[in-house]
């Protein structure tokens, strides 16, 4: 398996129609990237559970790390390599303790870093500061600046994620500084077609 580093690419479900979903996270996944996360907030279980399902499959194939969007029951039920949770969503303990000591636990922290500090020491696998650009996704994100991955880097090697607004054009600076990992959704998947996705992707890889 990959280490947690390189282009973290995000599902978005509106810019991703249902009847293309996999074909174009597949040409994300074939394309270079090192996580994916599937994140859908939908009510529709059968569905999370039908596209988390087959997104596992194709990761495995592709050594790519499988990351499930705050909901630890679906995680589990596709046996995801882990979860990203936030601050709305449920504990970090209480996320460990029932998936265990093996499986990837990501921990939003938006700009601050004492919220880094505290998941860092509760045992968080990566951390993810952001938004740093402006996001068409989360336009209301709370706002982080490139010295803050310096900062962090300085007093922590839990890996980093950078997220928010990120394309090709902008994310050198944030590698330049330290992150480990730049989290992608429109810049990778504004173009519903593989072919496009498969071209942004190899930007930044």
């Amino acid at each position: 398996m990959k280490k947690l580093s390189g282009l973290y690419a995000i599902t978005n479900e509106t810019l991703m129609p249902e009847a293309h979903f996999i074909r174009l996270a597949e040409a994300a996944i074939s394309s270079g990237i090192s996580v994916l996360q599937y994140r859908d907030k939908s009510t529709n279980i059968q569905k999370r559970q039908r596209q988390a399902s087959a997104l596992k499959k194709l990761c495995d194939q592709h050594a790519v790390i499988f990351i499930i969007n705050d909901d630890i029951n679906l995680a589990q039920q596709v046996d995801a390599d882990g979860v990203h949770i936030g601050k709305h969503d449920v504990d970090l303990n209480v996320a460990r303790k029932q998936l265990g000591d093996n499986k990837i636990i990501g921990i939003s922290c938006y700009n601050q870093l004492s919220l880094a500090k505290n998941a860092v020491a509760n045992g968080a696998d990566y951390i993810a500061f952001g938004r740093f650009f402006d996001s068409s996704i989360k336009p209301t994100a709370a706002q982080a600046n490139i010295q803050l991955i310096s900062e962090y880097k300085k007093k922590f090697n839990t890996p980093l994620c950078c997220i928010g607004g990120i394309t090709h054009q902008n994310y050198s600076p944030l590698v330049q500084a330290g992150t480990d990992m730049y989290a992608v959704i429109s810049d990778i998947f504004c173009e519903p077609t593989s072919a496009a996705i498969s071209s942004a992707c190899r930007l930044f890889t």
